[in-house]
């Protein structure tokens, strides 16, 4: 009897050894929906993996205060979510899902995102990682305290932005791009440091935009992906079963997150109308002007881009 208790411990030990804990890093807030999937996804993969595989999700980027990017590469983290345009440093491709006015809606979004899916692999994996899933934030518009109706409106803009390609829109089209983190963003506001943002519905939502902001304008600037990586030596750790069950979950929740990103865009909009903000369209005259400086911006991208960038916009205009 005593040896059958030794062998079940012996063997309910070696079960509890083999399970794999990771953490990963989420940068936004534990309501936040990007956040809400990372747990979703974190709840798959321990049913999928009959629990050999461990993930705890940590909020509000409390794993990582530099970049992201760097942290996975470096295995300072096992796992993060990641707003893809701002790893723009990492590889022109990362750049891609926030050029302006490339796509016009969801669809057109995840047209790109699956075109440019193999180059965000290849890129990600230059850095020590693989790509599990990557979703679209909704699109991206211009909070600021007067309507916007012509690019004339943009001169006296002082705008916090996210990534290169959008500092040097607002920087085009006549107003001052400010770099600024986002949990520095609404005392900016406060303060005057800047009085507009090129942010989503739902970052407008979770910063509460409208005790400091007026002005929504839906110029649908563009829908920028987060995704979810995980570093390589930690991947090759796992066992085939387990590297399937991750990739199953990252499916699964892939195609859920788009969904609720289009919610949460809806929930957002009528928040923000709710508590005073104006929601206003663009005007055909801002609309066309600013498309031109779009168009100028593209053609410099792709100028020096590789002949991988090249062909996934060739692809995307065919479609």
């Amino acid at each position: 009897m005593l040896r059958k208790l030794v062998l079940l411990s012996c063997t309910v030990g070696a079960l509890m050894a083999a399970t794999i804990k990771m953490d990963l890093n989420a940068i936004y807030g534990a309501n936040n929906v990007h956040t809400k999937g990372a747990e979703q996804f974190a709840a798959l993969v321990d049913e999928y993996t009959k629990g050999s595989v461990k993930i705890t999700v940590h909020a509000g980027g409390s794993l990582v205060k530099g970049s992201p990017l760097q942290a996975v590469k470096d295995g300072t983290v096992a796992m993060t979510d990641m707003f893809i345009p701002f790893t723009a440093g990492g590889g022109k491709v990362f750049g891609i899902s926030a050029l302006p006015f490339v796509a016009h809606s969801y669809d057109d979004a995840y047209k790109l995102y699956q075109i440019s899916k193999p180059a965000y692999e290849k890129a990600a994996a230059t850095w020590n990682q693989k790509m599990l899933y990557a979703v679209s934030w909704p699109p991206s518009g211009l909070y600021t305290k007067k309507p916007m109706n012509t690019k004339a409106d943009f001169s006296d803009l002082k705008t916090r932005t996210y990534d290169k390609n959008s500092a040097d829109f607002i920087t085009i089209v006549g107003g001052s791009s400010v770099a600024l983190p986002w949990g520095e963003v609404y005392s900016a506001l406060s303060t005057g440091m800047v009085n507009s943002v090129v942010t989503s519905s739902a970052s407008g939502k979770d910063g509460k935009f409208w005790e400091v902001l007026s002005d929504f304008t839906k110029i649908n600037y563009a829908y920028p992906l987060q995704a979810v990586t995980i570093n390589l030596d930690y991947w090759k750790s796992l066992d085939k079963a387990q590297q399937d069950a991750l990739l199953k979950a990252a499916e699964k929740i892939e195609k859920s997150q788009w969904e609720a990103s289009k919610t949460e865009d809806a929930v957002a909009l009528k928040l923000i109308s709710d508590n005073g903000v104006k929601i206003t369209e663009a005007s055909p005259e801002l609309k066309k002007e600013l498309d031109a400086v779009a168009q100028k911006m593209l053609d410099a991208y792709l100028m020096d881009a590789d002949p991988m960038i090249k062909k996934i916009f060739t692809e995307y205009k065919k479609q």
